[in-house]
Order: C-alpha cells, then structure tokens, then sequence
C-alpha cells in the first residue's frame, strides 16, 4: 500500500505544477529574448539613420564649402574690377578737370 500512496495520483500533480512552472518561466524568457531582439533591431535601424544623416549632413557641408570658396573668388574678382573702374574713374576726372581747367584759363 505504500507503493500507491507514492506512485497514487497526487505524485503527479507536482510534477506538472514543476512543468507548468517551468513552461511559464521559459515563455517569460522567450518574450524577453523577443523584446530585446526588437530593442536591438531599433537600435540598429536609428543607429543606420544617423550614419545616413551625418553622411548627408558631411555631403552638404562639402558642396557648401565649394560654393562659398567660389564666392569668395568672385566677391575678390569684383573687388579689383571695382578698384580698377574707381582708378578709371578717377583718372578720367582729373582729365576733364585740366581740360576744364585750361578752357577757363583761355577763356580769361
């Protein structure tokens, strides 16, 4: 009688209350290996975006670098058309001012 109070059927009963533990457990553990999974998929994806936002962030650092050096060329290039019109200016003034000078002193 013995026998069947240890193999009777309430031996059974903890070891399905162990399985069903251990079936939770490794559920809970399976949801957590997901979620992980999924933080680090979007880990990845933001992390691949940034590198595509600091590559065109680079890319348009550099054609605004260009633009700006060709500015400063042609911001130089007007200044010295500009000093040499002032210089043309200048000079053409002085002539009409002597050629007026010597009518007024042929007229007196």
């Amino acid at each position: 009688m013995s026998d069947r109070s240890v193999n009777g059927p309430g031996a059974a009963e903890p070891i399905f209350a162990d399985i069903d533990t251990a079936t939770r457990r490794l559920m809970a553990a399976l949801d957590a290996l997901e979620s992980a999974a999924e933080r680090r998929r979007e880990a990845d994806r933001d992390e691949n975006e940034l590198a595509s936002r600091i590559q065109a962030l680079g890319a348009d650092r550099s054609r605004l670098a260009d633009e700006l050096d060709g500015s400063l060329v042609k911001t130089r290039r007007l200044e010295r058309t500009n000093r040499e019109i002032a210089d043309r200016l200048d000079a053409a003034i002085g002539t009409i001012r002597s050629v007026l000078d010597a009518d007024a002193g042929e007229i007196e």
